[in-house]
């Protein structure tokens, strides 16, 4: 399993339930990384998006306790409730998965990710809610950083982490 998102200067990652920077390029590799596969996701992360419906031409998973199933199966997403359902669905898939948001699903699923691809933006988005330092943590090994370009008046990096001591699904 991945993580994909970008965060600023201060590793943060959004504000007001959105993202703090709207940079075509990132959201091209997004989009071209994720097509097909299937993407993990809270409730706010859902309902951030253009009329709270999933992304088009992936399989969404939602993990929403007390969900609204009925409207899962309206919109075209699967609607787990634990963990433990989210890993029975991913575990022979979790090569193809990736975590897109919000910040409590990349907090929690951060450990049995292989892998974070991170798009660093050169500036302050004033976050409210942040990704973990992964420069700060022992298991965590940033393999690969593009040279900076700009994307809509900003500098991007992409960058790669590897985890060393990825736990099991």
């Amino acid at each position: 399993m991945k993580a994909i998102l970008h965060c600023d200067k201060k590793w943060g990652i959004g504000k007001r339930n959105d993202l703090m920077f709207n940079l075509p390029k990132d959201m091209k590799f997004f989009r071209q990384t994720t097509l097909g596969k299937t993407v993990v996701m809270g409730s706010n992360t859902l309902l951030s998006f253009p009329n709270g419906k999933p992304l088009p031409k992936r399989n969404n998973i939602v993990l929403w306790p007390n969900g609204d199933h009925a409207r899962a199966s309206a919109d075209g997403f699967t609607l787990v409730e634990s963990l433990s359902e989210l890993f029975d669905i991913i575990r022979p898939i979790k090569d193809e998965v990736f975590v897109i948001g919000g910040a409590m699903m990349y907090h929690t699923l951060l450990p049995y990710c292989d892998e974070v691809l991170l798009t660093k933006v050169d500036a302050d988005g004033g976050a409210e809610v942040f990704f973990d330092n992964l420069d700060e943590m022992e298991n965590w090994t940033l393999t690969s950083e593009s040279e900076s370009i700009e994307d809509n008046g900003y500098n991007i990096r992409f960058c790669s982490y590897t985890n060393t001591e990825v736990m099991d699904i």
